[in-house]
């Protein structure tokens, strides 16, 4: 126990070179949102529409705007949540790793289901902007939205987007995926794991992915996949797609 203690103060001194009353404030309360918003979702059935990660962004929201704390104070004590996202993802390699033959057998009709959802999404979110009078540099923004926030926010600065503008889109669409994708699936009638699981990642949602890998494993290898695959498709498709778009 004291090793672990000692690693873990260690990370934060990293992150966190003179922590404060206010850098720790900021911390537990995000912390504190979290959990209340989980077990908000448990006393309401584990509703999807009751989603934490939500509820901890409306909460925070709400505290940093009534004390006019700015962003970067805020950011600043939580770096070392920005950084455990990074171990946590990786993380999913694990149960990737237990069900690796099971993965190998499903990879045709894998493959197609990848390559059309990352097609569809790119495609879509450049269009859907166009169509409605945006401008091409929030098009290029939205090209990447469905990969997970910190691939697609490399992909908008090498094409020339607005970095923070699509890791709103992507957070906002891991949110939207969690909270409809596991109940949009079941009433088209797939009950599936891989499936299910497939599907979490091709959105790019960790949240959703999460999710599945608490139910079954075999779905949380499959959304572990998909994360990964769906962030290499998406920037070798971005590209081609930008080279046959008016300007």
């Amino acid at each position: 126990m004291m090793n672990i203690a000692h690693t873990l103060h260690g990370i934060y001194a990293r992150f966190l070179p003179e922590p404060n009353m206010e850098t720790l404030f900021w911390l537990c309360v995000t912390l504190g949102m979290f959990a209340l918003g989980i077990k908000l979702q448990l006393r309401l059935g584990r509703a999807p529409w009751a989603n934490p990660v939500l509820f901890a962004i409306v909460m925070v929201a709400l505290a940093l705007f009534a004390t006019q704390t700015p962003y970067d104070t805020y950011f600043h004590s939580v770096q070392i949540i920005h950084f455990l996202l990074g171990p946590a993802t990786v993380a999913l390699a694990i149960p990737l790793a237990d069900s690796i033959r099971l993965v190998t057998r499903s990879l045709p009709a894998m493959t197609l289901a990848l390559l059309a959802g990352s097609i569809t999404s790119v495609v879509s979110g450049i269009v859907f902007v166009l169509l409605l009078g945006g401008s091409h540099e929030v098009a290029l923004s939205m090209a990447p939205k469905a990969v997970t926030t910190p691939i697609a926010i490399a992909i908008t600065e090498q094409i020339g987007g607005i970095p923070a503008l699509t890791a709103a889109f992507a957070i906002l669409g891991g949110i939207i995926a969690a909270m409809i994708g596991e109940s949009t699936l079941r009433r088209l009638g797939i009950t599936d794991w891989r499936a299910h699981g497939l599907a979490a990642g091709i959105a790019g949602s960790g949240i959703a992915a999460a999710q599945v890998a608490q139910r079954d494993p075999v779905g949380a290898a499959f959304a572990a996949l998909g994360i990964g695959l769906n962030g290499l498709v998406t920037a070798l498709i971005v590209p081609l797609v930008l080279y046959f778009l008016p300007g």
